[in-house]
């Protein structure tokens, strides 16, 4: 593979170049990750796109807010680029649910890019390599890049370690819903979004929005944000309504971030975090070394049996990595 090559058509904005990088990326074998690296310091740096993260209950309707809200920003001009982290088949570890057939319209504007990755064994509701497809799709001209992922969690909050703004997707539902969504999420949430603002659910919508209005208002103001942030939306993915406005909002909160420094601090403070999950996965990696493994079978043997306690075994484990 001509590294170079790839570089330049990814430069270019080659959508079949960006395809074929991200699935280097996205490879475990050894050469490809020499070589995804090699891809990645190629690519223009001065590129920054803005990077929107969204998380939400199953069924909350992302991929209909995506579809809608990324071909209105199409229809402005703008490039948009979808990584939709889907869940994983225990068997094949393939994606479960497909998100670029949920969004079919999206994915055959020209402007926007759709990639659905599966999240594998990783948690924190996106894929371990989701970060250097970003950076791909930065380094490809893309002007937004919306990061979908796998559903709320414990771990879900990984995703504002990539993104500039974070978005919260909710239903409309009775003030009991607050019970349900775990209050790390709202504490990283920059703009939390009640969809299905229409029809019969219009006024539980709006009830939902005051309900999440006063919980963030008791939440502690965070340095980043201006007066008035977070704040609690109603949109409708289905009628395009409330979109615009979202949009507004995210735009004014980005603007006074990057004019107050914000923007640039939490990019060096998110490198920061991946270089050190990189090192720990690095590590982690040592131990699916044939020898390793032989090594804690044989130590995890001696524990099991008794002849061995666990703090000497571990212990010895890591005098063999090189580590004691």
């Amino acid at each position: 593979m001509d590294i170079a090559d790839l570089a330049e058509r990814i430069s270019k904005g080659e959508r079949r170049g960006l395809a074929r990088g991200i699935t280097l990326v996205e490879s475990a074998r050894a050469d490809h990750r020499v070589m995804a690296t090699e891809l990645l310091s190629l690519l223009p740096q001065e590129r920054r796109a803005l990077r929107i993260g969204l998380s939400g209950t199953p069924g909350v309707g992302k991929s209909t807010f995506i579809e809608s809200f990324g071909m209105m920003l199409t229809a402005a001009g703008l490039r948009v680029a979808v990584l939709a982290v889907d869940p994983s088949s225990a068997r094949s570890g393939g994606s479960i649910l497909g998100d670029k057939t949920r969004m079919d319209r999206l994915s055959r504007d020209p402007l926007a890019f759709i990639r659905p990755s599966p999240s594998q064994t990783h948690l924190g509701g996106v894929a371990r390599r989701t970060r250097e497809a970003v950076a791909l799709c930065e380094g490809a001209g893309f002007d937004v890049v919306l990061i979908e992922t796998v559903g709320v969690g414990q771990s879900e909050t990984v995703v504002a370690q990539m993104s500039d703004l974070f978005l919260l997707l909710l239903a409309p539902a009775g003030g009991d819903e607050l019970q349900g969504v775990k209050r790390g999420i709202m504490e990283m949430a920059d703009l939390i979004l009640v969809n299905k603002a229409d029809g019969d659910l219009k006024p539980a919508a709006m009830r939902t929005r005051a309900d999440y209005a006063g919980a963030l208002r008791l939440l502690r103001k965070r340095p980043q944000d201006p007066e008035g942030f977070p704040q609690a939306m109603t949109v409708s993915a289905l009628e395009e309504a409330g979109l615009q406005d979202a949009w507004t909002t995210m735009q004014e909160l980005h603007d006074w971030r990057k004019k107050h420094g914000h923007f640039d601090r939490a990019r060096s403070l998110q490198a920061q975090y991946w270089f050190e999950q990189d090192v720990r996965a690095a590590l982690l990696a040592q131990l699916e070394a044939p020898v390793a493994k032989a090594t804690m079978k044989d130590l995890g043997r001696a524990v099991t049996q008794g002849r061995m306690d666990p703090a000497v075994a571990a212990q010895q484990m890591l005098h063999m990595l090189g580590r004691g």
